[in-house]
């Protein structure tokens, strides 16, 4: 069966939504299909911090609604060393501020705001490839049903865009030699708990310890999301709740783990962590956004937040195509990277900072006690902290 659209979105995460969802808003016609189902997709955890440029896009899309009732505004946050909790004070440094709402409620949220427009998602498209990139008649075969009886579909398109991740079909379907790669693989992971339980600080708190990194963050004053640094080896099931609670208690200062309320997880896994990046996104018709182009470490919170300015620099540019100006699609790539390029060099350092490494030694580790004993001290290094904390402009 072939169809028709302007443009056809692969990926049902929040970046494809939100694409599809500001597409929806300038009257552009376009598809999402999606390889898993609907359930699936909103049983992912991820990030819950966002900028305000993401929040303003949301806003855009007509889906901030619930994030402005539920969404917890942060003016700061605390970082941990020494046994000493050093506040930087977000709102005093920049003027703005970031706001805590997990992915999974910014996917629910684009998920419904879909549905009752009766805009089109497909999901459970197997086998899903972009076809003709580089040429006018770009299309994107796939197939639904039961696998080996399923129905063909094609779906040309005017482009397509790829927010299928890191191991999507959209990134593999460019010719190796039109793309450069650029990655570093981090010696640890972090292993993460979900429960629910009143947060331990009303802020989110980065631990620097001699044992390894902490986080304190959570989703709502209700339910928490801790980490620790671990093992990049390691598995979620060698942890109870209990040993996992007595670590992160170890790795903060004697008050504040005093006041931690543990409870049972709801989910637990280890995530590892790499900073990824892939030079164009773009190529002849196909677009890539989020983490099909790239990724960083979760330290800072900029995974989500990078996809969605993709997203919005990506949206100006088809808005504009449509009105009989390509200078934006042309210049996406360059834009786009400018702005991932920022975010990649400010988690990379925010990683080197807090974690700790084997190979650095006890000098590495002296270096982060002069970097964090300087940085809460000066002004000024906390106003670049702070500037890349909240988002550098697009």
């Amino acid at each position: 069966m072939n169809t028709r659209t302007q443009v056809g979105i692969i990926g049902a995460g929040p970046s494809g939504l939100l694409l599809g969802a500001l597409l929806a808003k300038a009257g552009i016609d376009h598809v999402i299909l999606e390889a898993q189902t609907l359930d699936y997709v909103l049983g992912r955890i991820r990030a819950g911090v966002l900028e305000q440029i993401t929040v303003g896009l949301l806003e855009e899309a007509g889906v901030a609604g619930r994030l402005h009732r539920e969404g917890l505004p942060h003016d700061g946050f605390d970082l941990c060393f020494g046994g000493e909790r050093h506040r930087i004070d977000l709102t005093a440094l920049t003027g703005r501020h970031v706001t805590v709402y997990g992915q999974t409620e910014v996917t629910r949220d684009l998920m419904e705001a879909r549905a009752a427009a009766g805009l089109q998602t497909v999901y459970g498209a197997r086998k899903v490839r972009p076809l003709d990139i580089d040429s006018s008649a770009a299309r994107i075969s796939y197939e639904t049903g039961p696998e080996g009886a399923g129905e063909q579909h094609v779906l040309e398109c005017d482009f397509i865009v790829g927010c299928d991740g890191y191991h999507g079909p959209s990134r593999a379907s460019i010719p190796a030699d039109a793309l450069k790669t650029f990655e570093k693989v981090y010696p640890f992971g972090w292993l993460g708990v979900l429960a629910d339980a009143p947060p331990v600080h009303n802020e989110l708190i980065y631990a620097n310890h001699a044992r390894g990194f902490a986080l304190c963050s959570m989703r709502s004053t209700t339910r928490v999301r801790y980490y620790i640094q671990c093992d990049a080896q390691d598995k979620a099931a060698n942890w109870s709740d209990e040993a996992f609670w007595a670590e992160l208690q170890r790795r903060l200062p004697e008050d504040t783990a005093a006041r931690l309320v543990t409870a049972p997880s709801i989910e637990k896994s280890i995530a590892p962590l790499r900073s990824f990046v892939t030079e164009p996104m773009r190529y002849g018709r196909l677009f890539l956004a989020g983490d099909a182009a790239h990724i960083v470490p979760p330290t800072g919170a900029k995974g989500l937040n990078l996809a969605a300015s993709d997203v919005g620099i990506l949206y100006q540019a088809l808005a504009e195509h449509y009105q009989g100006s390509d200078l934006g699609i042309d210049h996406y790539s360059r834009r786009a990277l400018a702005r991932v390029w920022k975010a990649e060099r400010f988690s990379w350092w925010f990683t080197s900072l807090m974690h700790r490494f084997p190979e650095t030694g006890d000098f590495g580790a002296r270096m982060q006690s002069a970097e964090l004993d300087y940085l809460v001290r000066s002004d000024a290094a906390r106003t670049v902290m702070a500037e890349n904390y909240v988002g550098l402009p697009l």
